[in-house]
């Protein structure tokens, strides 16, 4: 059994639970949306909500949800909890090594601000992180042909680093890694110039466009990308959304996974020293858990990544965990469990 567990951990806790034993997706995010609004609170401000009975106020907590951050602030084991605990005994050591592996990661390596699509100032990302503990995060905003990201010319990318220079002194020991969510062009190129890829700590590789290309077309564009010297992190490899995004005209349908030889790119990134993504997004879950489990069998080494747009987000980090451990994914494979200086050797730029 639970004991001694922070509200936002008991909430991450049931939500694994709850996914485990295949309960319906709404019940599942309910509890995961409710852990990101309770660890964005400071203490404080919890002890002010739970004595004037106004945690239900806040957007993304209920009656439920507020029962078990009261009772788990009181340092008790919550009733909705225990029940689950009871029911579902064989997947508890499941939640107990979940909650191992994310306490072992020591950054994030997929984040963005402002200056991309992101809603916050990397100031705000930066000591987002340092709040959850975190040692480092990757400032990884998107690339120039991704416009309707607001991705960054070479021209604001230098200026950026400056930025993050300034920011590195005043928050050291924490450090912010440079980096990118560099896009894969259709030839499999890197959407940025050589010399900035070269100076960058962390270079993210994504298709963010023609995701429905034929298979061998997909293939080959990817395998281009994981065999760039520059590229560290194949991200969202699958390009799916479990979740649509909703459009002007107020659809929301869930989007497909593009087609590729997966045995082929994951091969490939063994080769080449390039880790795969679990991207922790609610709305990605990428890659599938087939594809996963997939990876790991052939010696892929992975990223844990969060994919944050704003502060609160860098939390989903546990759904990413909870992944990684049911597909078998070894902790000393996941490369933001190392130190900042174990990644940037890694990467050949410490």
């Amino acid at each position: 059994m639970s004991t001694a567990l922070t509200p936002a951990g008991a909430l991450r806790r049931i939500a694994f639970l709850l996914e485990r034993a295949r309960e319906p997706s709404y019940r599942v995010q309910a509890f995961r949306t409710a852990a990101t609004v309770v660890a964005a609170l400071d203490d404080a401000e919890l002890d002010r909500r739970i004595a004037t009975k106004t945690l239900t106020d806040l957007k993304g907590i209920g009656d439920k949800t507020a029962a078990v951050v009261v009772e788990a602030h009181r340092g008790e084991l919550p009733a909705y909890l225990a029940k689950l605990e009871e029911a579902h005994a064989e997947l508890t050591p499941l939640a107990d090594d979940a909650a191992a592996l994310r306490a072992a990661l020591k950054g994030d390596l997929h984040a963005h601000s402002d200056w991309s699509d992101g809603g916050s100032p990397i100031r705000d990302m930066a000591e987002a992180a340092i709040g959850i503990g975190h040692e480092y995060l990757a400032l990884t905003d998107h690339s120039p042909r991704l416009t309707v990201a607001n991705g960054l010319t070479p021209e604001r990318l230098e200026q950026q680093l400056d930025v993050v220079a300034a920011l590195n002194e005043e928050l050291a020991p924490f450090r912010i890694l440079t980096g990118i969510e560099c896009d894969i062009l259709a030839d499999g190129s890197l959407d940025q110039t050589d010399e900035l890829l070269g100076r960058l700590d962390v270079v993210v590789a994504s298709v963010h466009s023609e995701l429905r290309a034929p298979r061998a077309q997909m293939t080959e564009r990817m395998l281009a990308a994981v065999a760039n010297p520059h590229t560290d992190v194949l991200g969202h490899v699958t390009g799916r959304l479990v979740i649509g995004r909703k459009q002007r005209n107020g659809t929301q349908r869930p989007r497909p996974e593009s087609e590729f030889d997966a045995d082929a790119v994951f091969r490939a990134c063994v080769e080449h020293g390039t880790a795969v993504e679990i991207n922790s997004r609610p709305e990605r879950l990428d890659p599938p858990r087939r594809l996963l489990s997939q990876a790991v069998e052939l010696g892929c080494d992975f990223a844990i990544d969060t994919d944050a747009h704003a502060p609160g987000q860098l939390d989903w980090q546990d759904a990413g965990c909870a992944r990684a451990v049911e597909c078998g994914v070894p902790a000393d494979r996941v490369i933001n469990t190392g130190s900042a200086e174990e990644l940037l050797a890694r990467t050949h730029r410490g």
